[in-house]
């Protein structure tokens, strides 16, 4: 049987479900296909589950740690088990949430494995989508435009025996009922960092060997400095320009061991487990994608500013079309392919105006370009910096730890890059975020009165800094 709608969104993730709740505001007929749960990687394996994961490991960390602001905590100890549950519990809430916006929006949510078909005398022109139903059925789904949401999953590394359970990606990371003795975490990128942090304050053994010479490799080199030092003193090992080979992977009773290249040596590193973190691959494969003209590049789909395809009626947003693989990019390009459907004209985001979030401890933040990017485009560039340290609510916290970095261009005077790492960074990049989407320049983003005491002064006085006029350095 055929059904007809406005909209088919086939995957319902962060970009999936925003996309098709949109639609229906601006009164589409909207059906969702999703194989699995609504809410896709960011809800169930990523964002939410990790976060709630790195709070637990922030507040043990703390604990332990009490004394310090005078309180001594005695019997303080883990039960990762009831770290588990809560982190579960917040899913199952934040999913239930999910539903009833389906329900809110009256979107047909439809179960079942979704795949684009070739045109056919019933639908002439791509774009319709068999699902195949839990119950053995399938039914065909017609719509007058698609949006292609099937997000991404972490990539594997060719030649680790990922059978031996002692190996993991972050989707089984996430399911560990007992934490291991030791870890060697294969990749400093941002979700490498993020689970060293984490699994550090738990009181895992955390080893990090990073391909590149330096931590989270995207981000500004002064913030993989400070990081580095960071996790250093905590305890945690860090090994950067280091190539494993794979090929070597052994196993034993005691765990994995592996060799890997090193400045020219070969060093040998062996953990209980082995968290394989080298970044996430589009779902491009086995969604239909060879009965369409849409193209792929480089393992994503390729799209225009207002997230079409090669086929003006099929759109595709977030993880799949590759970028940024941000859960709130995702959302947004959802809104951009929905009002773009809709006949409007979205804005459509630059890619370096949008925040990047990495959660550790402490935070990184950022949002445009680095020092290193700005003078690679040729500007002249001028620099404020002010640490933590040098705040009284940071004093307070007990996180003085990190700094705000500003870059800007002496010629336009425009804020290009600003780049966070201490407490609460990624509540704080937005207001950077806003500064640099309204053009304001440093002079103007520093005239704003901020309160004191409080972690928002760090901006404002690295934005001071640039002409030399920070009050509190």
């Amino acid at each position: 049987m055929n059904k007809t709608y406005d909209v088919v969104v086939l995957g319902g993730g962060m970009g999936g479900y925003i996309a098709a709740i949109r639609a229906s505001q601006l009164g589409k007929s909207v059906a969702l296909v999703e194989r699995d749960k609504l809410g896709g990687t960011c809800l169930h394996r990523g964002c939410i589950p990790s976060k709630a994961l790195l709070r637990s490991a922030e507040l043990f960390a703390q604990m332990k740690a009490s004394e310090q602001y005078g309180i001594a905590a005695t019997g303080v100890s883990l039960q990762f088990d009831r770290v588990q549950q809560r982190k579960t519990g917040i899913v199952d809430k934040l999913h239930k949430g999910v539903q009833y916006l389906m329900k809110k929006h009256r979107i047909e949510v439809i179960s079942g494995n979704g795949r684009i078909i070739a045109p056919s005398i019933f639908a002439p022109r791509s774009g319709s989508v068999a699902v195949e139903l839990a119950d053995g059925e399938s039914e065909t789904l017609v719509p007058e435009q698609l949006i292609i949401a099937t997000g991404s999953r972490p990539r594997q590394l060719q030649g680790i025996p990922f059978e031996d359970e002692r190996i993991m990606t972050s989707d089984e990371a996430l399911a560990m009922e007992q934490l291991p003795e030791s870890i060697l975490i294969i990749g400093g990128g941002v979700i490498g960092v993020e689970w060293a942090s984490m699994l550090g304050d738990f009181g895992v053994k955390v080893t990090v060997a990073e391909y590149a010479d330096r931590l989270v490799p995207t981000e500004d080199e002064d913030v993989s400095k400070e990081l580095e030092k960071v996790l250093v003193k905590r305890g945690i090992r860090v090994l950067t320009g280091v190539k494993v080979l794979p090929e070597t992977a052994a196993a034993d009773g005691a765990g994995i061991t592996l060799q890997a290249e090193r400045r020219g040596e070969t060093i040998a590193l062996q953990a209980e487990r082995v968290l394989v973190s080298i970044g996430r691959a589009a779902n491009v494969e086995g969604i239909g994608l060879e009965n369409t003209d849409v193209v792929v590049e480089n393992g994503a789909i390729k799209v225009n500013g207002y997230m079409q395809t090669a086929e003006a009626h099929i759109y595709a947003v977030g993880d799949v079309i590759g970028g940024l693989q941000l859960a709130h990019v995702a959302g947004h390009e959802g809104i951009v392919a929905a009002e773009h459907i809709a006949g409007q004209k979205p804005q459509a985001a630059a890619a370096h105006r949008i925040p990047r979030c990495i959660y550790t401890r402490p935070e990184i933040a950022s949002v445009g370009w680095t020092e290193r990017q700005a003078k690679e485009r040729g500007m002249e560039v001028a620099v404020g910096r002010f640490p933590f340290s040098a705040l009284g609510k940071a004093q307070v916290y007990g996180e003085a730890a990190g700094f705000v970095k500003v870059v800007a261009d002496r010629i336009t005077n425009d804020i290009v890059g600003v780049h966070m790492i201490g407490p609460h960074a990624t509540d704080l990049i937005s207001e950077a975020a806003l500064a640099q989407l309204l053009n304001a320049t440093p002079w103007e983003a520093g005239q704003v009165i901020r309160p004191h005491p409080s972690l928002s002064e760090a901006f404002g006085d690295a934005l001071l800094a640039i002409d030399g006029h920070s009050v509190n350095l």
